[in-house]
């Protein structure tokens, strides 16, 4: 009984649609039947079913009801996957200089720029790219600038703010050297932050506040280049010595507490001393000790390479030219290092 009024019903319905929506309708379904007669387990779409529902929900506005094995929120993101896809290809084939993708050189070179210059922002680096040669837009660049990778740079910013003040800096520290009667002997210096140039050094069994203010006044007798004094907390850094850092005309920088890394170029010369010198001999007293490292100060400002002065000399040692001349050595500290030059 239903079934028969059911089917009265859709014929009656029938006769008042238009015969374009019949026809779309018979279309639709027709399509969805081809899909599900393919010899698979479960129906897979192809592109070309996907056009066909994209199509058709451009052209019919009751295309949702015809509806049978895929949801109208499937057809749906066909669509604007499709429409994605439509833009790119444009894109890509778009004559505009902001459109257009860069080569990886200049990709490379822009994120070189960022690293190089931290304060620089796209402007500025768009700037320097035009005044290149490189016909590229703004924004473009902008996008790449903030893709540029961040790596190390706090480091590199520190290490070009020391450099551009190393002139201007001095420290100074002890350390302890063992003797051969099991007395202990402290060795003072002062060096240079420009060249790594020990500026003055002392050895002494009792070291005291007025002693290092002695030192101070004899490492900075005349007017030097010298603004800040960089030293640590020990204790015969008393008032004394600071009263004597500002008779030199220097400022006071004291690190801070436990913190060596500070200090750093002084602790590095300390380092060097020690494995370069005292690992391998045992002073006997404080004249001999002071000969050794008078010595070794001369060695290190003459002849030992540094890699923070780019493997030359705190005294600029010049390079030989080769010429097939013999290779002759000359000892240094008694014979522990040697020096190597061309004979003549």
């Amino acid at each position: 009984m239903f079934e028969l009024f059911w089917l009265w019903l859709g014929a009656i319905q029938r006769l008042f649609f238009s015969r374009k929506r019949l026809l779309l309708e018979n279309l639709a379904l027709r399509q969805q039947l081809v899909v599900l007669k393919r010899k698979n387990h479960r129906p897979r779409l192809r592109a070309l079913d996907r056009l066909f529902g994209i199509a058709i929900k451009r052209l019919w506005s009751d295309w949702k009801d015809c509806l049978l094995i895929v949801s109208p929120a499937t057809v749906v993101g066909w669509h604007r996957a499709g429409f994605r896809l439509y833009w790119r290809m444009l894109s890509k084939g778009s004559a505009s200089p902001g459109m257009r993708r860069i080569d990886k050189e200049l990709r490379n070179l822009i994120f070189h720029m960022v690293a190089e210059n931290p304060t620089w922002g796209a402007p500025r680096i768009h700037g320097e790219l035009l005044k290149l040669g490189f016909d590229i837009s703004e924004r473009t660049v902008s996008r790449w600038v903030e893709r540029a990778p961040r790596s190390p740079e706090p480091a590199k910013r520190w290490q070009a703010f020391l450099e551009n003040h190393r002139e201007a800096i001095a420290a100074m520290d002890f350390f302890a050297v063992p003797t051969i009667t099991f007395g202990l002997l402290y060795a003072f210096f002062v060096i240079s932050h420009d060249r790594r140039r020990i500026l003055h050094f002392g050895v002494t069994k009792h070291p005291t506040s007025c002693w290092v203010a002695q030192q101070l006044r004899e490492a900075f007798p005349y007017k030097h280049g010298q603004q800040y004094l960089i030293f640590d907390h020990d204790t015969k850094f008393g008032n004394e010595v600071e009263s004597a850092i500002v008779n030199v005309g220097l400022t006071a920088m004291r690190t801070s507490i436990r913190s060596p890394w500070q200090n750093g170029v002084a602790e590095r010369w300390v380092g060097s001393c020690r494995r370069d010198l005292l690992d391998h001999i045992i002073p006997l007293n404080e004249r001999h000790l002071k000969r050794l490292i008078s010595e070794y100060v001369r060695y290190y400002h003459e002849d030992r390479t540094h890699l923070g002065l780019v493997k030359d000399t705190p005294t600029g040692r010049t390079a030989a030219q080769k010429n097939g001349s013999k290779v002759v050595s000359f000892p240094r500290i008694g014979g522990l290092h040697h020096r190597y030059e061309l004979a003549a």
